[in-house]
């Protein structure tokens, strides 16, 4: 057992260490029985005795109470049962298959939420992903077309990473709500998960794509996959940057468009919830809320595994008792 372990000892049975209080009794016996054993003789003077040397004999003779001592603290150590622990842990979880459908259109760009759409929707995505530590969580783009950027996965150290490449440009401009939620159910079909879900979240209405969002929401439905859609935008106008022909970007406010019918339709219909977010505060908002209504059942066992150490103080006190009868018998045989 190497020095680091005894860092973690703990004892089984500590009340045993109460028989350390008999150390005490046990010199003051030996002392007092010493005294008794030793023969008095009356002299007039001790001054003729000073020149004779000591025997070595009589000078280490305490050795063997030293060692009966330190046989009896080894024997009341193990008694104690020194001991070190092992925990482990066995998670059995239900767990629940997810894939995020983010819209990465021109329009998500628009300031409204800081410091744009699209970063903010990405970050509150990666602070959701964290929360959901036992789930498979994949992560679809769309704008005129749609793309998995992740496949549902338990490495969610991979898919942040997959998260923050995300960005604007990435496909062709437009708005494929349809593309979006079919490339989503596409992911999630095979999943043998006992809950099913997309978070998808947009900006704008449907205006390109080669599945219309009618078709993928029924899709949706036979797969008995439940959407979770959420409207980016402020209400009214937001700023919007717009590159212009001599390469600067000027900040225009423009329209916020959102189809909401749609997508209190496609919610509704697959058992989801549609959310409203106006500002980043909101959209951390909702994911909050999805997280609390998507809970997954985690049971945790916990296995703890003793090793005992308690043959080391063993061998220590049999080691002692036999060096104290040996010298007694031998080297010290002829005192008292």
């Amino acid at each position: 057992m190497d020095l680091s372990t005894w860092k973690n000892i703990e004892f089984a049975h500590p009340a045993f260490f109460w028989l350390l209080l008999l150390v005490p009794v046990m010199v003051y016996w030996y002392i007092s029985r010493r005294k008794k054993q030793q023969g008095v003789m009356m002299l007039s003077s001790l001054q003729g005795l000073k020149g004779f040397p000591v025997s070595w004999k009589v000078r280490f003779r305490p050795l063997l109470l030293v060692f009966r001592l330190l046989a009896f603290t080894a024997l009341v150590a193990a008694l104690a049962r020194p001991q070190t622990s092992n925990t482990s842990e066995n998670i059995d979880s239900e767990g629940i298959d997810i894939v995020m459908a983010i819209d990465i259109s021109g329009s998500m760009l628009a300031q409204d939420l800081q410091p744009n759409r699209l970063e903010a929707a990405k970050n509150v995505a990666m602070d959701f992903v964290d929360k959901r530590i036992s789930d498979r969580i994949g992560l679809v783009v769309f704008s005129g077309e749609s793309f998995t950027q992740c496949p549902i996965t338990t490495d969610h150290g991979v898919l942040k990473s997959q998260i923050m490449q995300v960005k604007s440009g990435m496909l062709q401009d437009g708005t494929a709500i349809g593309m979006g939620l079919a490339t989503s159910v596409d992911r999630l079909r095979g999943s043998n998960a006992k809950s099913k879900v997309i978070i998808l979240l947009t900006d704008g209405v449907n205006n390109t794509g080669l599945v219309d969002p009618l078709t993928a929401l029924e899709i949706a439905k036979a797969f008995k996959i439940r959407v979770y859609t959420i409207g980016v935008g402020t209400i009214g106008k937001a700023p919007f940057p717009m590159p212009m022909p001599d390469g600067s970007v000027q900040t225009v406010m423009q329209d916020v468009q959102i189809d909401e019918p749609l997508m209190k339709k496609i919610s509704k219909e697959t058992g989801g919830q549609y959310f409203r977010a106006t500002n980043t505060d909101d959209l951390k908002h909702v994911y909050d809320e999805i997280d609390q209504m998507e809970k997954t059942k985690v049971e945790i066992t916990s296995y703890k595994k003793f090793a005992e150490h308690f043959f080391l103080f063993a061998f220590i006190a049999l080691a002692c008792i036999l060096i104290e009868v040996v010298l007694r018998y031998t080297l010290f045989r002829s005192l008292p």
